[in-house]
């Protein structure tokens, strides 16, 4: 049975919610160096992205978020909830389109912290991580009868390789974000890694693990076999606090560039891995 936010009124938490959405997304962009993605030093593999359009998409979704979190506060997951969510995600990916030319930077950040948000408002603030997560799959369980009809380039990747893609890892209640990326930041930390280096080594465990579906689109099967087996050689070298670690993700970086692939479903993921931890730490929650 779900926990009843009433910490804060709706539109109070709402606003909380939002910034730690849209904190979580710029912190994910501004983290460097990272492999393949757009960062303070690089545009990675895209070309038509840099860390101010990054910058100018999180923020154009302050209100989608927002408004994801005052629809949901104190309810229970639902049909109707998951179809409400949908339509103002919808709303919000227009927003960001506006906002950047009609470059697609957050549509599945839009996805995972959009239900994450969801899960944060009905279950509390100060909530386990692994419950708002599972809220969040519980909600995203629910179909939604008035998605668009069409193929998009992740269900063509879904078809094509097999894999389930973020749909089914919101399903699931974000397993990678709970099993891997919290507990490989916080491990880092203890470690005694900088907070930099503990972000991108939860960065290269989510992309050692996931069918990124960015870089199945952008790089094929190979691709993906060589990201996975690059990420793990950054963990294996001790993670990015360690010489060798640092080598293996220059390694990384420039298998992935030169691929022109990009792990944009890990750093969904990471963002999302962010947003949960900086509500662990706001809060002081368990």
């Amino acid at each position: 049975m779900s926990r009843i936010n009433v910490s804060l009124p709706a539109e109070r938490s709402g606003e909380r919610l939002s910034q730690a959405a849209i904190c979580a997304l710029i912190e994910e962009a501004e983290l460097t160096p990272k492999p393949g993605l757009v960062d303070l030093a690089s545009n990675g593999s895209h070309a038509d992205m840099d860390i101010e359009l990054m910058r100018r998409s999180a923020q154009s979704l302050t209100q989608t978020f927002r408004e994801m979190a005052e629809v949901a506060f104190s309810q229970a997951p639902s049909q109707w909830l998951r179809e409400r969510l949908a339509a103002i995600g919808r709303a919000g990916e227009s927003m960001m389109l506006q906002a950047t030319g009609g470059v697609n930077t957050h549509k599945g950040a839009i996805w995972a912290l959009g239900l994450l948000t969801a899960g944060a408002a009905i279950e509390g603030e100060d909530a386990a991580p692994a419950l708002i997560a599972k809220t969040a799959g519980e909600i995203a369980c629910f179909p939604d009868r008035w998605a668009p009809v069409g193929m998009t380039n992740g269900a063509r990747v879904r078809q094509r390789y097999g894999v389930r893609g973020a749909a089914e890892e919101a399903k699931q209640g974000f397993p990678h974000v709970i099993s891997l990326g919290l507990p490989a930041l916080q491990e880092a930390r203890a470690r005694g890694a900088s907070e930099v280096e503990a972000r991108l080594d939860a960065l290269v465990a989510l992309i050692a693990s996931v069918d990124d579906t960015c870089i199945l689109h952008r790089g094929g099967e190979e691709a993906l076999r060589e990201a996975k087996k690059g990420a793990d050689a950054v963990m294996q070298a001790g993670g990015t606090s360690t010489e060798a670690g640092r080598r293996a993700l220059v390694r990384l970086d420039g298998l992935l560039t030169s691929r022109n692939a990009s792990p944009g479903g890990s750093a969904d993921l990471l963002a999302a891995t962010l947003f949960l931890d900086r509500l662990h730490n706001l809060t002081g929650g368990v």
